[in-house]
């Protein structure tokens, strides 16, 4: 591992994880002796960077953006970009213009292996990730020069309600403290109005969905019948939008529900198992409830708010899902599984090729030794233990992340080259 400094490094902050991430990471740069600037697009933004001297207000127009960030990268003598998720418009641009510059590209992302671990990457993540380059032997190859144990799950973060509260109060800020960025434009369709009232809602119905959720689950468990999961993402997630085959979350249930009525056998059920963060800005459950009934299979078909996935994947037949980082876990326990969009565990050693109908009737089971190949290298690698939500999964991903951030390697070449960092041997806590 080179010396971790950041002398004759600037790095410029964009949009991040909502809350004070970017800030700590941001704090933390500077004291590696690295210039750190960040450039604000709306109050959200402003208010979660305590570091006045080093915010930039972008006040223009999406028009103007392209020219202004060239401006900025020639003025600050830029050296990196900091941002999270790479598919927003404004971030699209900024990472096209750093690669011609041969600037470096930091993207942080929710985790490949989420809960436990977030994703860090250089250049792109998920359908623009260099793992979709890869294959399996590649992985194998460049794990021969490490000797280390897979990392055990850590300590679960806490970071689901902390992600409600820090979305919410981003939004808040956005709806009554904008008037200095009357130029900004959210880069998703609904207006922030609606997103901040989803919020709210949320937080507020989440005893009642905790209730319901509970009773769906239990009805399931203890049915006694084989069933299928197909695991939902929300329609909004930029793997949804820019990395699938569907332009809206109704055409997967569809799909998915005549798949299971053709081909599965007739004592089968279907499980929708929906996202953690669904606000029902898509009616999926009464869009489930339509398919199912119109090819009469609506007393096998379920649908299950949000919650903890193991319980429900420990007895599943098989998973389905667009390209939902949840596949991950059903890998890991060997279950077979289908997916539809990019993903970067994809690889033919272990999703299944198998038209729908025929999966849902006699699915092939994945390679498990190569997943576990496979998962091993993701953790020696892009995936980090921590969270951004929570003060207890912040300490823990700063304790790694600036030292990747410092190193000459990305976190691929750095394994093959033998610089990479060590990893902790985190403790279970149940």
């Amino acid at each position: 591992m080179s010396n971790a400094t950041g002398q004759k490094r600037t790095f410029v902050f964009l949009q991040g994880p909502h809350g004070p991430f970017f800030h700590r990471l941001g704090k933390m740069l500077r004291k590696t002796g690295a210039a750190v600037w960040r450039v604000g697009f709306n109050a959200g933004d402003r208010a979660f960077w305590f570091h006045p001297e080093s915010y930039l207000p972008y006040t223009g127009s999406a028009e103007d953006w392209a020219p202004y960030f060239n401006r900025l990268l020639n003025d600050k003598a830029v050296t990196d970009i900091v941002l999270y998720g790479d598919t927003r418009p404004i971030h699209a641009q900024a990472v096209a213009e750093a690669k011609a510059r041969g600037i470096t590209v930091h993207v942080f992302e929710e985790g490949y292996m989420r809960p436990y671990w977030v994703t860090y990457e250089r250049g792109g993540a998920n359908g623009h990730s260099r793992l979709m380059q890869m294959s399996v032997p590649d992985m194998q190859e460049a794990l021969k020069l490490s000797d280390m144990e897979a990392p055990l799950p850590p300590a679960h973060w806490g970071d689901m309600r902390h992600h409600i509260f820090y979305g919410a109060l981003y939004h808040w800020f956005v709806m009554f403290r904008n008037g200095d960025y009357r130029n900004f434009r959210p880069h998703r369709a609904i207006p922030v109005t609606t997103e901040f009232r989803l919020y709210i809602k949320r937080l507020l119905l989440m005893p009642a969905s905790a209730l319901d959720r509970i009773i769906a689950t239990a009805r399931i468990r203890f049915g006694g019948f084989p069933y299928h999961l197909a695991l939902l993402q929300l329609e909004h997630d930029s793997s949804f939008q820019m990395h699938s085959p569907f332009a809206t979350l109704p055409e997967f249930l569809e799909l998915v529900i005549a798949g299971f009525a053709k081909g599965a056998p007739g004592h089968h059920h279907l499980v929708f198992k929906a996202h953690p963060l669904e606000d029902g800005r898509v009616n999926v459950r009464r869009t489930i409830r339509e398919h199912a009934a119109r090819l009469g299979v609506s007393d096998r078909v379920h649908y299950v708010r949000g919650g903890k996935l193991a319980q429900l994947l420990n007895d599943a037949r098989t998973a389905v899902t667009v390209n939902s980082t949840a596949g991950q876990q059903v890998l890991w326990r060997g279950i077979p599984l289908k997916v539809f969009g990019d993903a970067v565990y994809a690889k033919p050693e272990f999703v299944s090729d198998q038209p729908l109908a025929e999966f849902f009737g006699a699915a092939s089971r994945p390679d498990n030794r190569a997943y576990k190949d496979y998962r091993r290298y993701l953790l020696e690698t892009s995936q980090l233990p921590g969270g951004y939500y929570s003060a207890r999964g912040r300490r823990q991903l700063l304790r790694q992340v600036v030292d990747m951030m410092l190193s000459p390697d990305d976190p691929y070449d750095a394994l093959r080259s033998g610089t990479a960092a060590p990893r902790q041997q985190l403790r279970v806590v149940r």
